[in-house]
């Protein structure tokens, strides 16, 4: 297992770590903290492509976090950087909000209907099916198919609502193409968000409560791995997966002003 004393970065998922319906977990804050005083190069990430950083960092001011929005990475800015990375210049059809529209339009793309080079689906929650049924057609013509998430789900106050994953696999049902995902649990998006920082693997460790996501793009990026308990996993949901975190902790709170982690799993 990972040795928390070589660790100079970190990487740390957003909900259900540090906050939870908008409101601080147990050491959240004080985590934050200590990694801004003693300098300490992080990233907040999170699948969540409707909101820009700013929104973001916005949300989490008001929550008592203080993230400065270059402190974080979304699955949309991951998507843009990968798309500018492939076509420099590209167009591109978008279903999605303005976290994924400004990433692109900062990437240098042109949002188009006409001979994209990619359609691109994010969150949003205003799925149109006259834009969805575009979006089958352009990929249909060529286009290629990038979706920023996986996650079939989202939250809301009155249930789960149809997020990316949903939408990308009705698309793909229409079409046959599999869209290519940027975000979690693709490790491309921990590589992206390193080089943001200038993180090396050896000395980044991730931070996350989902074993599906987090955890599993962690050990693929060869990150130290962090699980907290304070989300969606249980010691039930732990023991579904033949990969084990280097750490599971009860919260963040157990990391600020830590000693060196001598825990085995």
């Amino acid at each position: 297992m990972g040795d928390r004393r070589k660790i100079q970065c970190w990487l740390t998922d957003m909900d259900g770590v540090l906050v939870h319906e908008n409101t601080p977990l147990p050491g959240a804050v004080e985590l934050i903290r200590q990694w801004r005083d003693t300098g300490t190069p992080f990233l907040v990430l999170t699948n969540n492509s409707i909101f820009t950083p700013r929104d973001l960092a916005a949300r989490l001011s008001a929550s008592g976090l203080d993230v400065p929005e270059e402190a974080i990475w979304t699955s949309a800015l991951a998507a843009a950087d990968f798309c500018a990375s492939q076509i420099p210049g590209g167009r591109a059809f978008v279903i999605g909000e303005a976290g994924l529209t400004t990433a692109l339009h900062e990437a240098g793309f042109i949002m188009t209907e006409t001979d994209p080079d990619y359609v691109v689906v994010g969150e949003t929650r205003n799925y149109s099916f006259e834009a969805i049924t575009k979006a089958i057609r352009l990929i249909g013509q060529g286009a290629r198919f990038i979706a920023t998430n996986p996650d079939a789900t989202g939250p809301s106050a009155d249930g789960p609502l149809p997020a990316t994953g949903a939408i990308s696999a009705l698309i793909t049902k229409a079409t046959g193409k599999e869209p290519y995902v940027v975000g979690k649990p693709n490790p491309m998006m921990f590589r992206s968000a390193m080089n943001r920082i200038g993180a090396h693997s050896e000395v980044t460790a991730m931070i996350g409560d989902r074993m599906d996501t987090d955890i599993v793009a962690g050990i693929e990026a060869g990150l130290h791995t962090v699980l907290v308990l304070t989300g969606i996993s249980d010691e039930a949901e732990i023991a579904r997966y033949p990969f084990r975190p280097d750490e599971i902790l009860a919260g963040v709170h157990e990391l600020v002003d830590a000693s060196p982690s001598e825990t085995e799993l």
